[in-house]
């Protein structure tokens, strides 16, 4: 799991990419930028990974020091949101299509195959929730992809039982159960699974 430090670092050397890639046509920025050490890579960028990044920031406890760059980089990020707003939409939503199909293929592995799986989905649940924070910021999603998200929250639903939260404990407080639910999921148990 990321760390203050590592969604810090992400987000600079995003603002230094951010407009010229919210003016392209690309979904999937690379970064070239090293992770601080002990962490994972960093992802590319993209506007759902940017905002799992500034959601998470605004949990972490920080430091003086980590909170004035925070600050700092809230508001750059935030300029080049409303300068290209339109762009900023219509990126999100292209990203958000691109997420429901890989989210969709994900979950279709783990009915297929829940115990090969399984160790996966810790990473693989990030994929929902950046569906839930780009559909908050595109121009409008279409209602055939909407109800698609809806028909996997039911099929996830089937997949796995109410749990404890699976991310960094510190991060529960800003990803609330009742709009989250998907981070508070296990495994069903195998012969639950077969329906």
């Amino acid at each position: 799991m990321a760390s203050a430090e590592f969604d810090l670092g992400y987000l600079e050397t995003a603002d230094d990419l951010l407009q010229n890639y919210v003016l392209s046509d690309e979904i999937y920025w690379k970064m070239n930028a090293s992770s601080p050490p002990g962490e994972p890579a960093y992802p590319s960028l993209t506007l759902g990974a940017l905002l799992l990044s500034l959601k998470r920031i605004e949990i972490w406890p920080l430091s003086s020091r980590q909170e004035a760059r925070k600050l700092r980089i809230q508001s750059a990020i935030e300029h080049i949101r409303m300068k290209w707003r339109t762009a900023w939409a219509k990126k999100s939503r292209e990203e958000f299509r691109s997420r429901l199909d890989l989210w969709r293929n994900y979950l279709e592995e783990l009915r297929k195959e829940p115990e090969l799986n399984i160790d996966r989905y810790s990473y693989e649940v990030n994929r929902r929730v950046m569906l839930n924070l780009l559909s908050k910021e595109a121009d409008a999603i279409p209602p055939a992809q909407e109800q698609m998200l809806a028909g996997l929250d039911l099929v996830l639903d089937g997949l796995m039982a109410v749990g404890e939260f699976i991310w960094d404990e510190e991060l529960a407080a800003g990803f609330v159960r009742s709009e989250y639910p998907y981070l508070y999921f296990h495994l069903k148990k195998p012969c639950q699974t077969n329906g």
